[in-house]
């Protein structure tokens, strides 16, 4: 009886079919995530390298300093995951064939700042850190463009 109930309320009351183009609802996407944590991968990076190890062999300064260090790396690889993983849902949900024809070169693009996400979870590397960063920048550039927006401007927290 409900069942048959419901069939007329569908028949009368067609719903109307909908679309969508992408995984998630339009204008959800924004490359500032993978921005903030490429910033951050740089940030760490420079931390890092500019952390002075203790002199002598006090065991308190000497965990102090492990800690330290161990925690900034655990920071920067998770940021390069969380950059790589941001840029991918760009690749792989928001930019179309159309994109694409447009901008032939945006699959190399992704492939080497994903790529660099990894070296930079691999590496204390400043000059990869960098690099991550303009390859965000030149994403950021392409994915404004492609939704006709100039009045988006690229920065940097630091």
């Amino acid at each position: 009886m409900l069942k048959q109930a419901i069939a007329q309320i569908k028949r009368r009351f067609p719903a109307p079919e909908v679309s969508a183009h992408c995984d998630g609802p339009c204008g959800v996407y924004d490359p500032a995530s993978a921005r903030i944590a490429a910033e951050a991968v740089v940030s760490l990076t420079n931390k890092i390298l500019n952390l002075d190890p203790p002199q002598g062999n006090d065991q308190a300064t000497l965990a102090s300093y492990h800690n330290t260090l161990a925690r900034y790396i655990q920071i920067k690889e998770e940021q390069a995951e969380i950059t790589k993983r941001e840029i991918l849902i760009l690749w792989t949900d928001y930019f179309k064939p159309h994109h694409l024809e447009r901008y032939p070169d945006l699959h190399d693009k992704v492939w080497k700042a994903t790529k660099l996400c990894s070296t930079c979870k691999q590496k204390i590397d400043l000059d990869s850190a960098n690099q991550l960063m303009d390859y965000v920048k030149e994403i950021h550039d392409i994915f404004w463009t492609t939704k006709e927006r100039n009045d988006v401007v690229w920065y940097k927290a630091s």
